[in-house]
């Protein structure tokens, strides 16, 4: 028995030295988490700008339309509504592989920067949930809010920048959180286009090692440990949050 432990544990040595030692390769997967963390970071703050100004848009329309006057301002408004709603259907309608490969092969394929490339794709696709995410916030927001705003001499634009907004924000933060620990998974396809992420690190040792084991199990477990430590994060400031409240 203890003979059998004792192999075992010599394997699992051997396996670990061969995959992550040996010629430095666990250095690919240094590179490949801070990859990881920098477009989660970078696509989470261009979601959060992106989906507040979708969400901006959207609500104001649900609000206002059916007391809004015809005329020029409805209809560029309309329009600026409609366009908005094509964005949130198609990028929450699309798997978001597809939308990195088509930003990729397609859109950008003359840029050289795959990065930058894989950034701006998730951060467009983290926008589309961020705006529902802030939308529902908006709404949530009691409509004596604004008529205060009114009361003090702003307009619906101020009200909604120096009023409605923070208040939303505060409601939504825990949510968004949550959503960047969803996008920190989601980047784990970024290898589809050859960006040096977490996981096409861990496909680079395998194949070079042709032992799938160590370098898999390895990538599953810092996803995993990344995810609890943001998760500890997320619950800590929901706390702080609640007792802000009382």
């Amino acid at each position: 028995m203890f003979t059998g432990i004792a192999e075992w544990f010599s394997d699992v040595k051997a396996e670990f030295i061969l995959n992550f030692i040996t010629k430095n390769r666990w250095k690919l997967m240094l590179t490949g988490v801070q990859n990881t963390l920098l477009i989660t970071l970078l696509a989470c703050l261009m979601g959060i700008a992106i989906g507040i100004m979708v969400a901006i848009v959207r609500s104001t329309w649900d609000k206002t339309h059916e007391t809004m006057r015809p005329g020029l301002k409805k209809t560029v408004f309309g329009f600026f509504n409609a366009l908005c709603r094509a964005y949130l259907t198609v990028i929450r309608g699309t798997p978001v592989v597809l939308q990195l490969m088509i930003m990729y092969f397609i859109i950008l394929k003359t840029w050289r920067n795959d990065m930058l490339v894989a950034t701006l794709a998730f951060g467009i696709n983290s926008g589309a949930y961020v705006a529902e995410i802030f939308r529902s916030g908006i709404m949530s927001i009691d409509n004596g809010q604004f008529e205060a705003g009114r009361s003090l001499g702003f307009n619906y634009v101020q009200t909604m920048v120096y009023i409605i907004t923070p208040q939303a924000f505060k409601n939504v933060l825990p949510t968004l959180a949550n959503e960047f620990i969803s996008l920190l998974k989601e980047t784990s396809v970024a290898g589809y286009v050859t960006v040096m992420d977490l996981t096409y690190a861990a496909s680079r040792i395998r194949g070079a090692t042709y032992s799938p084991f160590m370098p898999l199990v390895g990538s599953a477990l810092i996803y995993l440990l990344l995810v609890m430590f943001f998760t500890w994060l997320v619950s800590k400031l929901e706390r702080r949050l609640r007792n802000s409240e009382r």
